[in-house]
């Protein structure tokens, strides 16, 4: 199985889904450091929305198979640059979270296009809640 970094703003669920792809069912709380799970490396959104961050999310990165950059549905507050996947040398996928809560269509559609610009791969739509698009990622996951 790949082991996967996430990367992500404050509050973008992150470790919600972490969490829902572990069967884990404690409740979510705002990571402070990095954790390290078998299949997963869980980020503090401050790894992404500082610039100042970005060397220890490159060096951190290493010690995955994949990149997952994630944004919640609707969010259109930005912090993942333009090519922001070109200075991982790894596959970056992107992964649109609660899509549970979008309010229309447009709402994912925003993310998706946030994520292409990018540099992602491939897209994942999920919701940690319903469990919509959960055995996709895991599936691709489990893919060498």
């Amino acid at each position: 199985m790949k082991r996967m970094i996430l990367a992500g703003k404050v509050g973008s669920g992150k470790t919600t889904l972490i969490n829902a792809m572990l069967n884990n069912k404690t409740d979510s709380v705002k990571t402070q450091a990095l954790c390290f799970y078998d299949t997963f490396i869980d980020t503090p959104g401050e790894y992404l929305e500082l610039r100042s961050m970005y060397k220890a999310l490159i060096v951190t990165a290493s010690d995955a198979d994949v990149i997952g950059l994630v944004q919640a549905s609707g969010d259109g507050d930005v912090r993942i640059p333009p090519m922001f996947a070109s200075i991982f040398p790894k596959d970056v996928i992107g992964i649109v979270t609660k899509t549970d809560i979008a309010q229309k269509p447009e709402d994912v559609g925003l993310v998706r296009e946030i994520l292409a610009g990018a540099g992602v791969s491939r897209i994942f739509e999920v919701s940690a809640f319903s469990g919509e698009g959960l055995a996709e990622l895991a599936e691709f996951m489990t893919k060498e």
